[in-house]
């Protein structure tokens, strides 16, 4: 992975490759492997790079925050990001919800785009003939909480649109394996896991879900990120309740 951080800064002082390898004493290919290999020199050139730059070296570096394990199994996990929701390829979301088979959990308010876009009412049936889980939490159209950040997104339809997604699922909220709650907590992250990969939509307050950028983590080990999410999404879920019954 490339040091953009780095580079910026090199590009802020206006500072070649061979310069900063003068500044600090080292070979300009040891700069070049920090810029494109993302490599971390030892700590008394860290040093001297920080006081030439202008930095700390932990933001020039920011894997010195962890140990080196933990750093590597958060890459791992880590397989893209993307800018914002609406600029994942469609692709990846009839890829993911086409091929999951054993867990697919969803949370957020609405969801109407991947519910109705992706088809993925036809994908929980199929999970369900195939004893597939699948979990999916709403947000309580009538809650205070879906209500102020509808006002707060400039989305006053944010109610009507969670409950347009629960009518929608009314098939499928009934066959073996399914479960569609509704929740009024304070949203913070929308969550799509299939299986072992998970597609994370951090909010920002303001902001609407669709204009927030989005994180695909895939499973490594038990822990790091991908269950860090996996917790979050359990205790949304505990909280959540049932909808109405199906008239």
């Amino acid at each position: 992975m490339p040091n953009h951080r780095l580079r910026s800064a090199l590009a802020a002082h206006d500072m070649t490759t061979t310069g900063l390898a003068a500044a600090v004493g080292v070979d300009p290919k040891s700069v070049e492997r920090w810029l494109t290999q993302d490599r971390v020199p030892h700590r008394g050139t860290r040093a001297r790079v920080a006081t030439t730059l202008g930095h700390d070296e932990t933001y020039l570096w920011p894997s010195l925050r962890m140990g080196p394990g933990t750093t590597a199994a958060t890459s791992s996990e880590l397989i893209t990001l993307w800018p914002t929701r609406d600029s994942i390829p469609g692709d990846v979301w009839r890829a993911l919800s086409s091929r999951v088979s054993r867990r697919l959990d969803v949370l957020v308010y609405s969801g109407g785009f991947v519910v109705e876009a992706f088809g993925l009412p036809r994908e929980i049936r199929r999970m369900a003939a195939a004893d597939g889980q699948v979990r999916i939490a709403l947000g309580d159209p009538n809650s205070e909480e879906v209500q102020r950040r509808g006002v707060a997104e400039g989305l006053p339809t944010l109610p009507a649109r969670a409950a347009s997604t629960l009518d929608y699922l009314r098939d499928v909220r009934t066959l073996p394996g399914v479960e569609v709650r509704i929740h009024d907590v304070p949203l913070y992250v929308s969550i799509y896991r299939f299986d072992d990969d998970m597609l994370v939509n951090p909010h920002t307050h303001g902001i609407s879900a669709k204009d927030s950028p989005v994180f695909h983590y895939e499973r490594v080990g038990t822990g790091g990120l991908f269950g860090y999410y996996e917790k979050a999404f359990d205790r949304v879920w505990e909280k959540a309740t049932l909808p109405a019954p199906i008239g």
